[in-house]
This record gives structure tokens, C-alpha cells and sequence, in this order.
């Protein structure tokens, strides 16, 4: 009876899981802006607006449950990648470093969660949210569309880099300063700087400095190498600013109302 059980669970596995985890997958490919990729997307967004709805609701418990819980799926998710990776002889060091902006915020922004870091946060908002939106609307997946691991896996880490920058700015009430975008871009850069050799050393091309990634991306609108690079460079620039655009607004609201109270009161007194 237990050899039966055991054999109808392995006919289970070969019948309907192995084939969504397979290096060869068989089944649709991925296809830029479909109903399952709108799909996923519009999962993310509506987690997002849930948090943004419900963030004064949350008591000090279940802000410690949901940066618990955010921080365990970024890991295993990231640990099952490369598990994945390994198993079917697709991990190397060429493909599989946390040298990616995403790759190392995964990590980063487990971290930044477990310990309500600020200073990873700062990096989380504005390197975190840029890199991981773009990965999200052009995906470098391949053939593995919906429902193979990697589609899931994809959405999933790049998700919530997103959702842990934005729970952490919406919930925990953290805010990026002038300062905070000064010292990601200088570290950003030194760090540039040390893949792209580190890239030249082992033949990788993490963060695509030394070439453009081979899957459809917004850096083929973009001239050759190395201009492309300056324009990555402008292109990261203006999305951290936007990024900083509703802290100025709120910043512009806030010293407005004090000015405009601070009025009240002197007429009050006069």
C-alpha cells in the first residue's frame, strides 16, 4: 500500500509538475505583453494597492508577520533559483552571481526588512523600484512562459523587490532625502565600475556593461557600446528623480501648510 502510494505520487510529479520545471521546457513560450503577462503585472500592482489602502490599519504584529513573510519569499524563491539553476547544469558564474541590481537586492531587501535598514532602504527605493520595473514589463525568461518555475520565479523576486521598497516607504514611513539620492548614485557607480572588470575577468556581462543582453530590452532603442552605457546612465538619473518627485511635492505641501498656519496663528495673536 505505502509502494503504491509512493508510486502514484512520483506518476503525479512526472505527469504534472516535472514538466513546468524541466531546463527543455515544451510548452508556450513567454510573450511580451499578453493576458498572462498583464496578468502578473496587475497581481503586483493590486498588492501594492492593498498596501497603500491599508497602511494605517496595520498594528505593530502584523507589520512584523508581513516583513517576516516578505523577506522568507524573496530568500526561498531566490535559493530555489539557484537550486533550479544547479539542478539542470545551468548555473555558472558567468550567469548566476548576485552582481545583477536585482539579484543583490533580493538579498538586500530581505535583509532591509528583517531590520527596518534605512540606509539599504535608500537603495531598495531607488535602484530596487527602477531595476525591478523594468525587468517586470520586458522580462529575460525566454522560453519559459506561464506556468513553468521560471515565470513564477521571475515575477515573483522582481515583484517584490518592488512591494518591500513600497511597504517600507507606505507602512514603515521611511523617505528618501536629497542625500539618500547623492550617495546611491555615487555607489552606484563605484560598483559599475568593479562589475564591468569583473565582467572582463570571467566573461560575464552583469548589468550589461559590456555588452547588450541577447532578449528584447529597452536597451536595443539605445545606440551601440559603450554610448548606451551613458544613456543607462541618464536613463537611471531621471527615474530616481521621478522616484523623488512625490517627496518633493509632499515636502512643497507640507512647509506651504506651515507657512499658511503659522499665518493663522500670527493673526490670531494680532
Amino acid at each position: 500500500m505505502d509502494q503504491d502510494i509512493i508510486n502514484k505520487t512520483l506518476a503525479f510529479f512526472a505527469e504534472y509538475i516535472t514538466p513546468y520545471l524541466t531546463a527543455d521546457y515544451q510548452g508556450e513560450a513567454f510573450h511580451l505583453f499578453d493576458t498572462i503577462h498583464f496578468a502578473a503585472l496587475g497581481a503586483i500592482l493590486l498588492i501594492i494597492l492593498l498596501l497603500a489602502i491599508s497602511r494605517e490599519k496595520f498594528s505593530k504584529k502584523n507589520k512584523e508577520n508581513f516583513r517576516d513573510t516578505a523577506a522568507a519569499i524573496l530568500l526561498v524563491n531566490e535559493v530555489a533559483w539557484h537550486l533550479w539553476a544547479y539542478f539542470y547544469s545551468e548555473w555558472t558564474i558567468q550567469k548566476m552571481l548576485p552582481l545583477h541590481v536585482c539579484s543583490i537586492l533580493i538579498w538586500l531587501s530581505a535583509w532591509m526588512l528583517i531590520k527596518k535598514s534605512y540606509r539599504i532602504y535608500e537603495f531598495a527605493y531607488f535602484l530596487g523600484i527602477g531595476s525591478a520595473l523594468q525587468a517586470l514589463l520586458t522580462p529575460d525568461i525566454g522560453i519559459y512562459g506561464f506556468p513553468h518555475f521560471r515565470f513564477f520565479q521571475t515575477f515573483i523576486s522582481h515583484g517584490f523587490i518592488i512591494i518591500a521598497a513600497l511597504y517600507m516607504t507606505l507602512v514603515e514611513e521611511m523617505r528618501p532625502t536629497w542625500k539618500s539620492l547623492l550617495r546611491v548614485f555615487i555607489i552606484t557607480n563605484i560598483y559599475m565600475v568593479a562589475v564591468y572588470f569583473i565582467n572582463a575577468y570571467i566573461g560575464s556581462n552583469y548589468l550589461y556593461l559590456n555588452h547588450k543582453p541577447a532578449t528584447t530590452s529597452i536597451l536595443d532603442v539605445l545606440p551601440a557600446w559603450p554610448l548606451y552605457l551613458l544613456y543607462m546612465e541618464a536613463l537611471g538619473i531621471v527615474t530616481s528623480i521621478i522616484l523623488y518627485i512625490p517627496f518633493v511635492i509632499k515636502d512643497w505641501s507640507d512647509n506651504r501648510g506651515l507657512k499658511e498656519a503659522g499665518t493663522d496663528r500670527l493673526d490670531d495673536i494680532l
